[in-house]
């Protein structure tokens, strides 16, 4: 397992790797799954909006796409005042792998960090009771 210190600083790496001509907003994300595997995102943007894709979703679909279906931990970081919180598409992904035990650690432009568990943050998301698994 990676300590904390080691997911904050891939999160943050990953702030150099976003492409983000549209919105200035650069984001980085560290995945930690249930054997210890690190996956790494960043945000990725287009001109046609809705192809935009997060960092949290990227550094997922990296994960989802080498066979992991469990994530226990993710750092987002940004450069801003307020945390790094994921937006609702991106609560909906780890809802589905990672549940409302997940743990969420925020950064912001400080390098403070607030500490969540998913469930906090997305109480009511679509889970597999919703899809009859």
């Amino acid at each position: 397992m990676a300590s904390e210190k080691e997911l904050i600083q891939k999160a943050t790496a990953m702030l150099d790797m976003a492409y983000a001509p549209y919105s200035n907003f650069p984001v980085g994300a560290a995945l930690e799954c249930d054997d210890g595997a690190v996956y790494t995102g960043c945000n990725i943007e287009n001109a046609s909006y809705g192809l935009t894709n997060c960092a949290e979703r990227t550094a997922a679909f990296k994960a989802i796409s080498e066979g992991h279906r469990r994530f226990t931990r993710i750092v987002i970081a940004a450069k801003c005042e307020d945390y790094a919180w994921p937006c609702g598409a991106c609560r909906q992904v780890l809802n589905e792998f990672g549940g409302p035990e997940m743990e969420v650690v925020c950064l912001n432009g400080a390098g403070d960090a607030a500490h969540v568990k998913l469930g906090e943050l997305f109480p009511h998301g679509v889970d597999s009771v919703w899809l009859g698994k």
